[in-house]
C-alpha cells in the first residue's frame, strides 16, 4: 500500500506551474491555501488591476493541484509535456471566448467549476452526452460558460427543465448547477418533487446565503440575523436547511462540502454523477460583495478561512441531517450525508409500474421505428 501511494506522487522534474496573470482578480486563494508555501502576491498589477500570484519558491512545490483547484479565476495550474497537460483543467470544459467571467473576485462559483470539471474528468464521463443545466443568479452563469450541452433556463426552473431532459434521453448525464435562492424559492416544489420522484440528475447547489445578482435580498438560506438589503436590521426568518430537505424527500447521494474543501467537494461530485436517481450537492461559497460586504465578514479569502475553522465533520454515529442547520457564523456541519441505493429511479419505476399493468404491450423507452 504505502509503494502504490509513494507511485502517485508527481516528479517535479517532469512538472511546471503556470499562471496566466491576465485572468487573476487578485483573490490570494492559491497562495493562502498552498500546503508548502509555494506562492505569494506580486506587487505589481496586471491590466485589470489586480495583483497576480508568482511563484516564489518553486523548489518547494510538489504540484498537489491544490492551486488549481481552489484558484476561481482558472489562473494557475500544473503543467506537463511529459504528460501532455498544458492547460487549466477547466479549460477543456469552457467557452474561453467568454473568459473572464463576470463572477467578482473571491467568489466560489468559480472553484465549484473547477470541482465539477475535475469530477466529471476522473470519473470518464463521456462529454457528448453530458447536459447542464441552470436557472437565473450568478450560478446560473455556469451553463453559459461551460463547453458542453448547456441550457441558461427559466428563474426556477431548472429541475423541471432537467428533469425533461432526463426523461427524454436516459442515456445522458444531467447536471443541475444552481444557487441557494434559484433553486430553493422560486424553484423549491421542483427541487423537492424531483427528489421525491427520485428523477435522474445531480443538483449542485451553490449556496451562498443570499441572492447575489439581484442585489442582495435575504434568501432561504440566509442565517437569521444577518443582513441583507431586504431585511437591514437583520434575517428573522428561519433558513431552510438543505440536506436534511434533500434526505427527507429521498434523495439517492446528499452531501455538503465549502469551497475550502476542495478535494472532498470534487470527490462527492464524483460520487453523486455516479448514482442513478436523485443525488444533491451543497456547495457553501463565498459571496464577498453582498452577503460579506453588508456583514462586515471581509473579502472571500476572510471567508475561506473561517470554512476551514467553523467546519465540523459529519460522523454517522452523531450526527444527522437534521443536526445541518446553519446559524450566523457558527459552525458548519460538513461531509457525505446520504449515499443509498433502495430506490428505484423515476423512470424506472415507472417502467416497472407500466409493464406490471400492460406487460408486453408496453414498448418503454426508446419508442420503436
Amino acid at each position: 500500500m504505502a509503494e502504490e501511494k509513494k507511485s502517485k506522487k508527481k516528479d517535479p522534474k517532469e512538472w511546471r506551474l503556470e499562471i496566466d496573470a491576465e485572468r487573476c482578480k487578485g483573490c490570494a486563494f492559491c497562495v493562502e491555501f498552498c500546503p508548502k508555501d509555494t506562492l505569494e502576491m506580486s506587487d505589481e498589477f496586471n491590466s485589470k488591476g489586480y495583483h497576480p500570484p508568482v511563484i516564489a519558491r518553486p523548489e518547494t512545490c510538489t504540484y498537489c493541484d491544490m492551486c488549481e483547484m481552489v484558484c476561481p479565476e482558472f489562473a494557475i495550474w500544473a503543467a506537463s509535456d511529459t504528460h501532455k497537460k498544458s492547460t487549466h483543467i477547466s479549460d477543456d470544459f469552457l467557452r474561453m471566448d467568454r473568459m473572464p467571467h463576470i463572477w467578482c473576485p473571491g467568489c466560489g462559483i468559480g472553484t465549484v467549476v473547477n470541482c465539477l470539471t475535475k469530477a466529471l474528468v476522473d470519473a470518464g464521463i463521456d462529454r457528448d452526452k453530458t447536459q447542464i443545466v441552470s436557472g437565473i443568479g450568478c450560478s446560473g452563469r455556469v451553463a453559459g460558460y461551460v463547453d458542453v450541452d448547456s441550457y441558461h433556463t427559466t428563474h426556477g426552473r431548472a429541475v423541471a427543465f432537467a428533469t425533461g431532459l432526463a426523461l427524454a434521453d436516459p442515456e445522458q448525464k444531467v447536471i443541475v448547477v444552481s444557487g441557494d435562492g434559484d433553486l430553493t424559492a422560486i424553484g423549491g416544489n421542483h427541487f423537492f418533487h424531483a427528489a421525491r420522484r427520485n428523477a435522474n440528475m445531480t443538483v449542485i447547489c451553490i449556496n451562498n446565503f443570499i441572492y447575489g445578482m439581484t442585489g442582495g435580498q435575504v434568501a432561504p438560506t440566509t442565517p437569521e440575523t444577518a443582513i441583507a438589503v431586504t431585511t437591514p436590521y437583520g434575517a428573522y426568518d428561519a433558513p431552510f436547511n438543505l440536506p436534511f430537505i434533500a434526505e427527507s424527500c429521498g434523495a439517492e447521494y446528499v452531501s455538503r462540502w465549502t469551497t475550502y474543501h476542495v478535494r472532498h467537494l470534487q470527490n462527492s461530485i464524483k460520487a453523486a454523477l455516479g448514482k442513478k436517481g436523485f443525488s444533491f450537492v451543497e456547495a457553501i461559497s463565498p459571496c464577498p460583495t453582498l452577503y460579506g460586504r453588508r456583514n462586515k465578514l471581509g473579502d472571500g479569502l476572510d471567508s475561506m478561512k473561517f470554512y476551514k475553522e467553523a467546519a465540523v465533520r459529519y460522523k454517522k454515529k452523531e450526527h444527522t441531517t437534521a443536526d445541518a442547520d446553519i446559524s450566523f457564523q457558527d459552525k458548519i456541519l460538513i461531509g457525505n450525508f446520504v449515499d443509498r441505493d433502495d430506490r428505484l429511479s423515476l423512470l424506472d419505476a415507472m417502467d416497472e409500474q407500466h409493464k406490471a399493468k400492460l406487460g408486453d404491450k408496453y414498448a418503454g423507452w426508446p419508442i420503436p421505428g
